[in-house]
């Protein structure tokens, strides 16, 4: 089931603090259904069940009986368990692109509704709204439409430079209802498609960074909306991929760097291993 319809808006949340896995549960939902709030008291739980199930199993001691929590950091980090919770509650399983059931969509992206990607401390939702593709990426002020083509070469691209990626699948909330959300949810907004462009192509076009964006996270962002339409005319499959890697060389080089096996982050290692 594609989801919600929401009257042909669009939902979306603005980077807000460090919040964006949040930011990510909501626009796959379409709607400010989680706040941090929640989120934290889903990573507190896990947190007590999995040192529970240490101590059941003859622990005393060790890294994961410490006070610190492994599923939510200092600075609002959540793991891949926490968002897998929240989703949970909506009946929506969250998989790893790469496992065997999610095969298929590994061939026809395009026949999915949604997908989940992450890289460092940076979570995003890529999400089909009314038969239609976005990228809800909280670092910009709007969601970017994506064409069925253009897709698949971004999340092959996306998995080339480091970023993991998960298919969201099972029953999507059919309807948010706006009159009663809107307003209770300070980082978010319902847009139409027409506005959501608007302020896309404005953003693009005046090259400065989109609406209250951390400018340092804005290196873990390598979508490049503005040439879309332009590279799909000019080029087929393989010089587009070719296309978007360049970008992201010579627009994001930390991102980059993944690629020619320099670390991004002494952290990260360990912060896969444990998700």
């Amino acid at each position: 089931m594609e989801g919600a319809s929401n009257g042909g808006m669009l939902y979306h949340e603005v980077q807000e603090s460090k919040l964006c896995a949040v930011h990510c549960v909501n626009t796959v939902l379409q709607g400010p259904f989680f706040s941090e709030f929640d989120l934290a008291a889903l990573a507190t739980d896990l947190d007590l069940k999995e040192r529970q199930m240490m101590l059941d199993g003859g622990a005393a001691s060790g890294d994961f009986l410490s006070v610190e929590s492994h599923n939510v950091s200092l600075d609002g980090d959540f793991s891949i368990q926490v968002l897998q919770k929240a989703l949970e509650v909506w009946d929506l399983q969250v998989i790893p692109l790469d496992s065997p059931v999610a095969e298929h969509a590994q061939v026809d992206p395009e026949l999915e509704n949604a997908f989940i990607c992450h890289l460092q401390d940076h979570w995003f939702c890529i999400r089909k709204v009314n038969g239609e593709w976005y990228n809800f990426d909280s670092l910009y002020a709007a969601p970017q439409h994506l064409s069925k083509f253009y897709l698949s070469a971004y999340l092959d691209s996306l998995k080339g430079f480091g970023w993991s990626i998960f298919l969201v699948r099972g029953n999507f909330p059919k309807e948010c209802p706006i009159s009663s959300s809107e307003a209770s949810n300070g980082y978010g907004q319902w847009l139409s498609p027409e506005d959501a462009e608007r302020i896309t192509k404005s953003c693009n076009s005046t090259l400065a960074p989109p609406q209250r964006i951390d400018p340092s996270q804005q290196q873990s962002n390598p979508f490049l909306p503005s040439r879309e339409g332009e590279i799909i005319s000019e080029m087929e499959d393989e010089d587009l991929k070719a296309a978007i890697a360049a970008s992201l060389i010579d627009y994001f080089p930390a991102t980059a760097s993944s690629e020619t096996g320099h670390p991004q982050n002494e952290n990260q290692t360990s912060k896969e291993e444990h998700q």
